[in-house]
């Protein structure tokens, strides 16, 4: 039973049906607690209406009492007899159900104390009936001191009784003003539902699909509603990933893309040290019993470095073309921009200059193949955009004044863009290039690698003054 109940959820509609239910019930509750109270406010006008009557009743009796002392008559006592009676009767017909309330026992103490006050004046009444003038003085101050209790505990209980009646209506106000509250409240909150269910997912959905546009596959966080937001949510996310492995088999296809472009020259870099090596072997086969051991040993020398230096390129393209999984690492932003100047080295003009001045000890949390892409793609753009083979491509590299960040910035001294070209130059599949010679998915994929890296690229440009691009990089990457 408990498991079926914790499988059981309901969807929007039935989430407003239940709530405008639970909001007419809360109502109704406030309704029945306003009426009980209306009820308690009766039963205590009431008691006030008795407790008055017998506040009245003590008030007589004190004033035959009263007369008595003034003017020694046994009809003022009898008066005053027929009074208490009067009081005590009234005692008597008050109902168990008044009695149960807060003022029950304050009447407790009136009959106790009324009970004395008869005591003594019956005894009053016997030293009067014979006579005794120091009987009679001897009691009339205890006597007046119970008279006066009588009427203070009488005006105390009615004065209770009616602040009780106050406090009531008070509250009763409070119930009514909260009943008004609480349906503006429920109003409100049907909108605020309606607009968290409804409107709020569908601008999320909107605006996400817009970050997705500009290559950033972030996924929405889920929310455990288990209704058709958390379908349409779970679906965006799936769609995103399939997108985020879609576009990774994008990335690789744009680098094995660089890597045509970059063969010829890797060719004639590949081409230079083994030339050098065929040479030192001729020299060596040739005349191998006549040279020194030391010029044999220089060499040979000679024809291990141009071996490492093959290897050093071929080492590049392979790290380079090689497909990984998104990892994120400490790692030494210069040996990233290096690599990659190394990499295109053989596409840049004889009149083009790479200039980088990034230190030494600067370490930031990046996974380094796909930050090589995004300069590789920079690097080539810039190459393109210099037309007459002259210029100069420069990268810069300094951290924010907290130092929780790195700017990045490549700047070329090239054609430049107008600003209707910089507005577009992220887009997916836009490029200013002829047809055959780009996709215009170089920047567009930098974009997404960066954001993905939980930084920003932006671009300046002027026609005729060049480009710059600014990567700015968080040092140290919190993962999600």
């Amino acid at each position: 039973m408990v498991g079926s109940w914790k499988n059981f959820h309901l969807n929007i509609r039935q989430k407003v049906i239940v709530g405008m239910a639970l909001g007419l019930v809360a109502l109704g509750i406030i309704g029945a607690i306003s009426y009980r109270s209306l009820l308690e406010i009766e039963t205590k006008v009431k008691f006030v209406e008795v407790a008055d009557d017998l506040l009245n009743a003590i008030l007589e009796l004190r004033r035959f009492e009263k007369n008595f002392f003034i003017y020694k008559t046994l009809e003022a006592i009898e008066e005053n007899e027929r009074y208490s009676e009067e009081a005590l009767s009234i005692l008597t017909r008050i109902s168990p159900k008044l009695r149960s309330l807060e003022g029950g026992k304050k009447l407790q103490r009136i009959e106790s104390s009324l009970e004395d006050y008869r005591k003594l004046m019956a005894d009053l009444k016997r030293a009067a009936s014979a006579q005794k003038p120091e009987e009679i003085q001897r009691l009339e101050q205890p006597l007046r001191e119970k008279g006066k209790e009588l009427v203070d505990l009488a005006q105390d209980l009615v004065y209770f009784e009616r602040l009780r009646i106050l406090g009531i209506l008070k509250a009763l106000k409070a119930q009514l003003a909260g009943s008004l509250a609480l349906a503006l409240l429920a109003g409100v909150l049907f909108v605020a539902l309606v607009a968290r269910k409804i409107v709020r997912p569908l601008k999320v959905i909107e605006k996400n699909m817009l970050r997705i546009a500009k290559g950033n596959f972030a996924p929405l966080p889920v929310m455990d509603t288990r209704d058709e937001t958390q379908q349409v949510v779970e679906a965006f996310n799936r769609m995103v990933t399939e997108l985020e492995r879609r576009q990774d088999q994008l990335v690789q296809a744009k680098k094995l893309s660089s890597l045509g472009v970059l063969t010829s020259g890797v060719a004639h870099q590949l081409n230079n040290p083994l030339n050098n090596i065929s040479t030192s072997c001729q020299i060596l086969l040739e005349d191998l019993e006549r040279l020194e051991a030391d010029f044999v040993r220089r060499v040979l020398t000679n024809v291990e470095q141009e071996v490492a230096r093959a290897r050093d390129i071929v080492k590049g393209l392979l790290e380079f073309s090689r497909a990984k999984e998104f990892s994120i690492l400490p790692t030494r932003l210069k040996e990233v921009v290096d690599k990659t100047a190394r990499l295109v080295s053989s596409q840049v003009p004889p009149g083009v200059r790479i200039e980088t001045r990034v230190p030494e000890d600067m370490v930031v949390d990046m996974d380094p193949q796909r930050i090589q892409q995004v300069f590789l793609n920079l690097f080539m753009n810039a190459i393109q955009a210099m037309r007459d083979g002259q210029g100069e491509i420069s990268v810069t590299a300094d951290y924010d004044d907290a130092g929780e960040q790195v700017y990045i910035r490549v700047r070329d001294t090239g054609c430049g863009m107008s600003e209707e070209v910089v507005s577009k130059i992220f887009d997916p599949f836009f490029t200013t290039k002829e047809v055959g010679e780009g996709t215009g998915l170089g920047l567009s994929i930098a974009y997404g690698i960066v954001e993905k890296h939980r930084g920003r690229i932006e671009v300046e440009s002027r026609q005729g003054e060049g480009t710059t691009f600014t990567i700015t990089l968080p040092v140290k990457h919190a993962e999600e």
